[in-house]
């Protein structure tokens, strides 16, 4: 994850088309009211319908009440396309463009005009600043048509933050008829500066998975262990014995990261707790890596409980795959990139994370590309990270990722 910020003093919008720098202060209006009215995963009701109205009122065929709240919009160019163009081939091409509308459980404290106006949720990933660049995507390419061939499918889509709206919409046949050739998405990101792109082929955000274990032990009196199986003894071997699947059964090479993030046992300082309960989480990029940290886990616990004499139960389960770039999407979200940004500065390849994301389901269907939209601006106090009650980004950003988007439909559909 990168956490420096390049020194950048402006950034130069005269690459972004005039017609886009015009409509960004409609796109800054819709992100802000957006931001007004967070709703959890699969709540999307007052964002689906705002998406919806929009379309409607711009004449934007689309598709409603995917997954519950989701969104399909169809964008058909007029454009004859290019027979020689190395992206394209014989039959019209379909690019899918992904923006995920869901909030977070947090209470905003920013003291904003466009603050949260529902008690205890907010836009704490810059989703509403996703679904505004999507609109605005579908608002110029609309009425830019007969620039590009072929078509676009930009997908809004619920409840990335859990339990996860990508599986459901794909299952719902979103990727299909027309049946589409790739698909792109962007992060607003505050681990970048406003002005740069993060985006590199292969994995770029983590395999995440998860379990709860509970130990059971027998109780007992503090002054009389020897009467017990302390479940808190077996808890912290088991703790410390996990922390060595990853530097001794993966190859260094690969990053991975197993994270106990609650402990919970006993009641009293002088009760042997009879159980103890943990939980935590698993992150690797290397898909060699599915199913491995599960039985090795399993195998730890079983372990050290069966030598203490205590028993277990483990649930685990699998959340988001690793979120893995086709290298010639990648390439292509590159060039573009280039395009708009300044570089070599505006380009950061080196900007993988661990966090997660279900844009993953949608890159084992079709080759396609994620990438991270630097959106931090320290000068302005926006650069808090995201997920805290501050966040907030740089609105600069919104008309930049409009602008990629539009000229990675330019250049895949002609």
């Amino acid at each position: 994850m990168i956490s420096a910020f390049p020194n950048l003093t402006s950034v130069d919008l005269s690459r972004i088309r005039l017609s886009i720098r015009n409509l960004h202060p409609q796109i800054i209006e819709w992100r802000r009211r957006l931001h007004q009215q967070p709703e959890l995963g699969f709540q999307e009701k007052l964002t689906s319908s705002f998406i919806a109205s929009k379309l409607q009122e711009w004449g934007i065929e689309h598709q409603t009440g995917i997954a519950q709240t989701g969104i399909v919009a169809i964008i058909k160019g007029e454009k004859l396309p290019t027979q020689h163009s190395p992206l394209s081939t014989q039959h019209s091409k379909v690019l899918a463009i992904r923006a995920d509308m869901d909030a977070l459980p947090v209470q905003e404290l920013n003291e904003v005009s466009y603050r949260s106006q529902h008690d205890g949720l907010m836009h704490a990933c810059g989703h509403d600043g996703h679904t505004a660049i999507a609109l605005g995507t579908a608002y110029y390419l609309h009425q830019h048509r007969h620039d590009f061939a072929g078509t676009v499918k930009i997908i809004f889509q619920p409840a990335e933050e859990g339990p996860g709206g990508a599986k459901p919409m794909i299952e719902a046949g979103v990727l299909k008829n027309p049946q589409v050739d790739a698909i792109i998405g962007l992060h607003l990101w505050n681990n970048l500066s406003v002005g740069t792109v993060g985006v590199r082929p292969g994995a770029l955000m983590a395999a995440v998975e998860s379990f709860d274990c509970t130990i059971s032990g027998r109780g007992g009196h503090g002054a009389m262990p020897h009467q017990t199986v302390d479940s808190v003894v077996v808890a912290a071997q088991v703790v410390n014995a996990l922390q060595t699947i990853v530097s001794r059964n993966v190859n260094p090479i690969d990053s991975a990261v197993v994270t106990i993030g609650k402990l919970h046992a006993g009641t009293k300082r002088n009760v042997i707790a009879d159980t103890a309960e943990m939980s935590g989480t698993v992150r690797y990029f290397n898909p060699a890596l599915v199913g491995f940290f599960k039985n090795r886990i399993e195998q730890v616990i079983s372990g050290i409980c069966e030598a203490q004499g205590a028993k277990y139960n483990l649930n685990y389960w699998s959340l988001y795959p690793a979120v893995i770039n086709n290298i010639a999407i990648a390439e292509l979200v590159r060039s573009v990139a280039e395009e708009v940004v300044e570089t070599p500065l505006g380009i950061a390849p080196e900007c993988q994370t661990m966090g997660a994301e279900d844009m993953s389901f949608f890159l084992q269907e079709v080759p396609g590309c994620y990438f991270f939209l630097g959106s931090a601006n320290p000068e302005k106090g926006l650069a808090y990270p995201h997920h805290h009650p501050r966040f907030d980004f740089d609105e600069t950003a919104l008309a930049m990722g409009v602008e990629i988007f539009v000229r990675c439909v330019e250049k895949f559909c002609n």
